[in-house]
């Protein structure tokens, strides 16, 4: 009788655990569901970017200069469309946002010029700031107990999408073209039907999760973007250091994104199908690790000391690609890269949440994107010019910054923030 007591006590506290970790709200798992879409529209795009802007007779600098495009557009317009999104609301924004991405991808598909492929990807950067938008709606409708595990299962379905787009991206291309659009076009097209089916999804499922929703008075302030809100955060301490560790991140995996098509397709001989083979293995190791990796360690230890471990393999990875450039190993350390390059996104978006009050979780993780656009901008360019000189280089320097950043998160960002669990260093 006592044991079964027991037992029936003990399942009744796990059950309510399960309940109060897993329980989200319908509209978390809508709008995770909006974020698989979104991402799958956006992997589409990548693997066919640098093919796409040879098609067009440009050089590995000026190619480079399309994801730039895009990226210091979204700086400018990312932090704007989360400031105001805490004050008209998500849901004009999530689709405001995914109707520029509409668009641009049209324009990119029929595009008979390379400046009107410029234009589109000024207009999706402009628009691009869904993904923050989408995780405000998280941080809106999660407690902060919840809010750990919510970003975790976020970002590995966001990840989804990523093994699914390349093969996709694939696939669209062998889609008989019509109307003068080239088969790497058809891709873009593509794309822009899966952001029109999340925009659908937004407009008839979606409520608005704001806090506080006000049209009243509303008008632009100056401190609705980007540069300037960077230059009012960066005398305070309390968010500094993570915007560094931020942008710094996205330098190095956004340099390493574009030396990695170049790589792949000019010193390993693979095909653009390969490549799109590869994106998508890394996506589904990125997924496999969020979910049985990443969320049972940060339950269990400090979420800086978990960035830290990942940040140097990754590094150790990445010196080690041009080192032994050749098939076997290049795969071989990809999967390895695979598995710890998800974590350092989710684990910052947990500590800048798990730091950062209510009223003001849309501007961080907005301001906080913004780094990432600004750093997107940056390492394409730094890449374009870097393989100019060799095709290895970029590896080299991204493999080191990673390892120096790395003691940056364990110098600086645990001793001044919340961050978790025991400490595993």
């Amino acid at each position: 009788m006592i044991t079964t007591s027991v037992q029936k006590i003990q399942t009744e506290i796990k059950s309510k655990f399960v309940k109060e970790e897993f329980d989200f709200p319908i509209e978390f798992w809508l709008v995770t569901l909006i974020a698989f879409i979104n991402s799958l529209g956006f992997t589409i795009i990548i693997p066919l970017l640098y093919p796409y802007a040879k098609y067009f007779g440009l050089s590995d600098f000026q190619a480079s200069l399309l994801s730039t495009a895009y990226a210091i557009s979204q700086f400018f317009a990312t932090p704007v469309l989360g400031r105001i999104s805490d004050r008209l609301g998500r849901k004009p924004l999530l689709i405001l946002s995914l109707i520029g991405t509409i668009v641009a991808n049209i324009v990119a598909a029929f595009s008979p010029i390379v400046s009107l492929l410029y234009l589109a990807r000024i207009i999706d950067g402009l628009t691009g700031g869904n993904n923050s938008i989408a995780r405000a709606i998280v941080s809106d409708i999660t407690t902060k107990k919840q809010r750990a595990q919510a970003f975790g299962i976020f970002d590995a379905i966001f990840r989804l999408g990523f093994v699914a787009g390349p093969i996709i991206s694939y696939l669209a291309g062998k889609i008989p073209t019509f109307m003068g659009i080239s088969s790497l076009g058809m891709s873009f097209l593509v794309a822009a039907i899966v952001a029109s089916i999340a925009t659908l999804l937004i407009l008839v499922f979606l409520p608005e999760t704001a806090p506080r929703v006000t049209t009243e008075n509303f008008r632009f302030k100056w401190s609705d973007f980007g540069f300037i809100k960077i230059l009012q955060f960066a005398p305070r301490p309390k968010f500094t250091d993570i915007f560094i560790l931020t942008f710094l991140n996205g330098v190095i995996f956004t340099t390493f994104t574009f030396a990695f098509r170049i790589f792949t397709l000019n010193i390993l001989e693979q095909t653009s199908k390969t490549l799109a083979i590869v994106f998508a293995v890394i996506g589904m190791l990125g997924l496999g690790s969020q979910i049985f990796i990443l969320d049972p360690l940060r339950q269990k230890f400090n979420l800086v000391d978990i960035l830290f471990l990942a940040l140097i393999i990754r590094g150790i990875m990445l010196l080690l690609i041009p080192t032994f450039p050749t098939l076997t190993p290049f795969l071989m350390f990809t999967v390895i890269f695979g598995v710890v390059n998800s974590f350092p996104i989710p684990l910052i978006d947990s500590i800048l949440s798990l730091n950062s009050s209510e009223n003001e979780q849309g501007e961080i993780l907005g301001l906080n994107t913004s780094y990432v656009s600004l750093s997107n901008a940056i390492g394409p360019a730094i890449s374009g010019l870097l393989v100019t000189f060799s095709d290895l280089i970029p590896f080299w320097v991204t493999g080191g910054l990673s390892v120096l950043i790395a003691f940056f998160a364990l110098k600086q960002i645990k001793l001044e923030f919340k961050c978790g669990q025991h400490s595993l260093l």
